[in-house]
């Protein structure tokens, strides 16, 4: 495949990138399976105030809505020395520009309240002037994020930490988010979650040997039949961590799959190549991108040795940053060949002469038909990039959506 090929193909991409001094250790803060509940209780979104400042994003996904479209991340924000997590959107504004830094002060955050219902307002059980604006506050972590027509779904975790009395209890659970964009003379286009569930957690049970689930992070996948999937990572009670697809076909019935990749390999990535055939990439502690197909719609997995596994390598040192990959399909229209379906990776490239580089991974793009790769070259600046994801929009006009 040449890189010929690549150029000649009309199409826009958009690619997002966090630094790795954004990450946080929220996977260190989550609690073992033992203590994990489905939360029942109502939600309610709200904006951030003045006093809650962000101070980093982490794990983020592309969204195209309606026309525009949007970055999702998880934000880290504080009020005072209170820590917490919410979800950030933004809508991007696409040129030809060199790409701009979100601006922490502008980036749009949405908060979790988990209260009581009473009728169809939601309520809160504290009523002294000094108590939080919620009974429980809620941690919302690593969102993923997949598109279906004008709603955008979101999995994410969360855990809930009560108020100051010992009876209150730390929760985990896996919560479904739907949001829409509105677009107002106030407030421009943005994105609003409403619709909140929790998962029951009668849907692991077949998996005795996981002591622990969360969300995978980044972006799903919705299949050409309207599947949803949504990469998960698994705990082991050995504390290897095994990735993993929760399946959801639209309604309130979700399915864990049985297949598991390899132990040690985290941070998945998922894309349909084919009719119901999966692709999925992960980030292993040996230093290896492991590939793995599935034709049974993610029931089994065998590894792709010989095509893709194992080409691309993490940092190789005693710190191995194990990062999540931006990874799509996308159909290309060459000018001397047919259509052809691709998939764009994107991961960071480190200098292999320590004495030349400075340690910092440079965001790279590539390009694969599952048999040829090719290296499109650096997406990023000068920054340490760690997670990424790539989105892949048409440029075509509302006739030709090539």
């Amino acid at each position: 495949m040449s890189r010929h090929l690549f150029y000649s193909a009309v199409l826009l991409l958009l690619v997002l990138m966090m630094c790795c001094n954004t990450g946080g250790a929220v996977r260190d803060a989550e609690p073992a399976r033992g203590d994990e509940l489905s939360p029942r209780s109502p939600f309610d979104w709200r904006d951030t105030t003045d006093d809650e400042k962000v101070s980093s994003l982490r794990v983020p996904s592309l969204v195209e809505v309606d026309g525009g479209v949007f970055a999702v991340a998880e934000a880290q924000w504080k009020k005072g020395e209170i820590g917490f997590t919410g979800i950030a959107s933004e809508l991007l504004t696409l040129s030809d520009e060199k790409p701009k830094d979100l601006d922490l002060s502008k980036v749009k955050v949405q908060l979790l309240d988990e209260c009581r219902a009473e009728g169809e307002e939601c309520t809160y059980e504290k009523t002294v002037e000094s108590a939080p604006q919620s009974n429980t506050k809620v941690h919302v972590s690593r969102p993923t994020t997949v598109v279906n027509g004008s709603d955008i779904y979101m999995l994410a975790g969360n855990y809930s930490i009560g108020g100051a009395a010992a009876s209150d209890a730390v929760r985990w659970g896996l919560l479904l988010v739907k949001g829409n964009v509105s677009d107002t003379k106030e407030k421009g286009k943005r994105i609003y979650w409403n619709d909140t569930d929790g998962l029951p957690w009668d849907i692991f049970e077949e998996h005795e040997s996981l002591t622990r689930l969360i969300v995978g992070g980044g972006s799903g996948a919705k299949m050409k039949d309207g599947t949803f999937l949504f990469p998960v990572e698994g705990t082991k009670k050995n504390n290897k961590t095994v990735s993993l697809i929760l399946y959801w076909n639209g309604n309130k019935n979700w399915t864990l799959l049985k297949g598991m990749f390899a132990d040690g390999c985290s941070d998945p990535s998922v894309v349909e190549r084919e009719d119901e055939k999966l692709i999925m990439m992960t980030a292993c502690d040996d230093g290896r991108r492991r590939v793995y197909e599935s034709g049974d719609k993610g029931e089994s997995w065998t590894e792709a040795l010989g095509t893709l596994s194992r080409v691309w390598s993490n940092k190789k040192d005693e710190e191995v940053k194990l990062v999540r990959s931006g990874f799509i399909t996308a159909t290309l229209y060459g000018v001397e060949t047919e259509e052809r379906e691709v998939m764009l990776v994107t991961l960071p490239v480190y200098s292999m002469n320590k004495e030349e580089g400075n340690g910092k991974g440079e965001l790279h793009l590539w390009l694969t038909d599952n048999t040829h790769i090719v290296d499109i070259g650096p997406v990023s600046g000068d920054d340490d990039v760690a997670a990424s994801s790539v989105l892949y929009k048409s440029a075509g006009s509302e006739t030709n959506k090539k």
